[in-house]
């Protein structure tokens, strides 16, 4: 699967899993994303999808790596719908 797909797909699955915030931005925590059967089987390397992503402003994230268990509370922004 290339990259860009890959990207589409989590953009798709933020919308799913996330809520929207009081400014209008979807949100969802990186452990509901880690965590959802469904994610596991479409992303082989979830963290390098969010970051790929992260580099093309897509969506936001605080620091540079997420890891499971350390980073689940950890706020994943979709910027663009």
């Amino acid at each position: 699967m290339d990259v860009s797909h890959e990207i589409t797909l989590l953009v798709q699955e933020i919308q799913r899993l996330g809520s929207k915030s009081a400014d209008g931005q979807t949100k969802v925590k990186f452990g509901i994303l880690f965590n959802d059967e469904h994610c596991a089987n479409i992303f082989e390397a979830l963290v390098g999808t969010l970051r790929a992503a992260k580099r093309r402003k897509l969506i936001n994230f605080e620091g540079e790596l997420l890891l499971q268990g350390v980073h689940d509370n950890v706020d994943i922004v979709l910027l663009q719908e």
